[in-house]
C-alpha cells in the first residue's frame, strides 16, 4: 500500500489575519445585502468559525464590524482614482472610472445602502467615512487638474461631478446595469469635460485650464 498522503498541519491565524478573514467574509454579504439583512450569524457562517469568535475580535458588534467593513471598502475606493499624472487627462479620468464602476458593479446591493442611508446601522461616523471618499476623490481629481490654490468654482465643478458619478451609479443599477459600462464611463468622462466647459464661462481660472487642457490634446 501507498502510504497516505499527510494532514496538512493546522495553521493558526494570527490576530491580523483573523481580523481580515472575517472583514472579508462581512464585505462579501455587505457587498450583495443591505447591512440590516447581514448578522453577526451570517458572518460567522460565511467565515467558517463562530459566532463568540467574531465577538472577540469585533466586541461591539455589528455596528463595529459593519463600520470596520466600511472603512475597507472606502480605502478600496480611495485607490480607483490612483492614477500615474502622464498622458492627457481624460482618458487617465476614463481608467479611474473603469476601476470604480466594476468596484460599483461587483458591490451593487452594498454600494447603494452605503450611498442612499436610511440603513438601521448608520451613524455619524459612517457618514464621515463616506463623505471621506468623496473628498478624497476630489482632492485626487483636483491635482490631477495641475491648479494650484483652486478656487471655489473650480472645487465646486469638481464635487458637483463627483455627485453625478454616485447618482449615476445608483440610476445605472436599478436600470438593471444599462446602459453598458463602457458607455456609461464615456458619458460621465463627457460629462465632467461639459461641466469644465460651463464653469469656464464664469471662472477666469476654470476658463486658463481648459485652454491648457485643449493645448494638450492638440
Amino acid at each position: 500500500m501507498s502510504p497516505a498522503a499527510p494532514t496538512p498541519a493546522y495553521r493558526r491565524l494570527s490576530v491580523e489575519e483573523r481580523r481580515a478573514q472575517l472583514l472579508e467574509a462581512a464585505l462579501s454579504l455587505f457587498a450583495h445585502r443591505a447591512p440590516e439583512e447581514v448578522s453577526l450569524d451570517d458572518v460567522a457562517e460565511a467565515a467558517g468559525v463562530s459566532r463568540p469568535l467574531v465577538y472577540r475580535y469585533f466586541p461591539g458588534g455589528k455596528q463595529q464590524l459593519y463600520e470596520a467593513a466600511l472603512r475597507s471598502a472606502a480605502e478600496e475606493l480611495r485607490h480607483c482614482f490612483d492614477e500615474p499624472r502622464t498622458g492627457p487627462l481624460l482618458p487617465r479620468l476614463a481608467r479611474a472610472l473603469d476601476r470604480y464602476l466594476a468596484f460599483v458593479d461587483q458591490h451593487d446591493t452594498g454600494f447603494s445602502a452605503l450611498l442612499q442611508g436610511g440603513s438601521v446601522v448608520e451613524t455619524s461616523r459612517t457618514t464621515a467615512i463616506v463623505d471621506g471618499v468623496r473628498r478624497a476623490a476630489a482632492e485626487h481629481i483636483l491635482s490631477h487638474l495641475r491648479v494650484d490654490a483652486p478656487g471655489p468654482r473650480l472645487r465646486m465643478t469638481v464635487r458637483m461631478w463627483i455627485t453625478a458619478v454616485e447618482a449615476a451609479s445608483l440610476i445605472w443599477l436599478d436600470e438593471d446595469k444599462q446602459p453598458p459600462v463602457g458607455e456609461l464611463r464615456d458619458w460621465l468622462v463627457e460629462q465632467f469635460a461639459a461641466a469644465l466647459t460651463v464653469t469656464a464661462a464664469r471662472d477666469p481660472q476654470t476658463a486658463e485650464l481648459v485652454r491648457r487642457l485643449s493645448a494638450a490634446d492638440d
